[in-house]
């Protein structure tokens, strides 16, 4: 084992382990995989920092903390990720669920306010964070999520199903055309589609390089897919429906102008917990 020597105590172990991570979040991330290992939280590492390992958790702690300094991301290792208070489960099927879409619910149950008995829809839905955040927060309501990929609906599904959430419709298909003839109107459709350039050098960086690219990736400088789902929402929505979207930072314009084309109204940007421009809206 690289550094951890037999009868390595906790805090040795996590002392070698942030050396050999690499980023600010070092020690951090040394702990979350640490506990991982043990089974423990964060407040047991402190209080119990003289305690000893045994030699197969360092054996996998060690295995943990080699494939996160090769890169792999901590979500994937772990098997979950934490959205909106809901704990997920990942593979590299699916997108990690991050902070900067909580933004995109957290508007979305803002417009919807005190309603119930409304009908949602998430295309490309991945894990499921979004659209199993607004299924816990609306459970009169019903919710209807979309992934063209069959292994992140998989995915999807297990999470509502661990988690107990049973008012979400999973259907496979590639945006629209997923959804069956006859499912209806919805009153608010979210999305956090593909919108990264094929060239920004971004996707050969950090997580990114280990997430599925389809999931990233689209064509028109990362703008087809967006369009797409504007350019079918008036003919999915209620009347008064509200269409969410992800997006860049720098795509703010060119997406509200879309929104504006396509025949929405009180369209608007909100920004993400850093600031950026990172989802806009529109209303029909």
């Amino acid at each position: 084992m690289r550094g951890f020597a037999t009868g390595s105590r906790v805090a040795d172990a996590l002392r070698i382990a942030t050396e050999r991570l690499p980023g600010v979040e070092a020690r951090r991330e040394a702990e979350i995989l640490l506990e991982a290992v043990l089974q423990r939280g964060r407040a047991w590492l402190f209080a119990y920092s003289d305690a000893v390992l045994t030699d197969a958790d360092l054996a996998r702690f060690d295995a943990l903390v080699q494939q996160r300094a090769d890169g792999q991301p901590v979500a994937y290792l772990l098997g979950q990720r934490e959205f909106f208070g809901l704990t997920l489960r990942v593979s590299p099927a699916t997108l990690i669920p991050r902070a900067d879409t909580e933004t995109l619910v957290e508007q979305a149950l803002q417009l919807l306010g005190a309603r119930q008995g409304v009908r949602v829809l998430d295309l490309g839905t991945g894990s499921g964070a979004m659209a199993l955040a607004l299924a816990h927060h609306l459970p009169h309501s019903e919710v209807w999520a979309t992934d063209r990929s069959d292994a992140a609906l998989q995915i999807a599904q297990g999470n509502a199903q661990q988690l107990g959430i049973g008012n979400v419709h999973f259907v496979a298909g590639d945006w629209w055309r997923a959804l069956p003839p006859d499912v209806g109107a919805f009153d608010l459709i979210v999305s956090n589609p593909p919108y990264i350039d094929a060239d920004d050098p971004h996707l050969q960086e950090g997580d990114l390089r280990f997430e599925p690219r389809s999931a990233l990736v689209a064509d028109e400088h990362g703008l087809a897919d967006l369009r797409c789902i504007i350019d079918g929402a008036p003919a999915h929505l209620s009347p008064g429906g509200w269409l969410l979207l992800e997006h860049g930072w720098q795509q703010g314009e060119a997406v509200r102008d879309l929104l504006c084309q396509a025949g929405a109204r009180e369209v608007a940007t909100v920004t993400d917990l850093g600031g950026q421009p990172r989802v806009s809206l529109g209303r029909w």
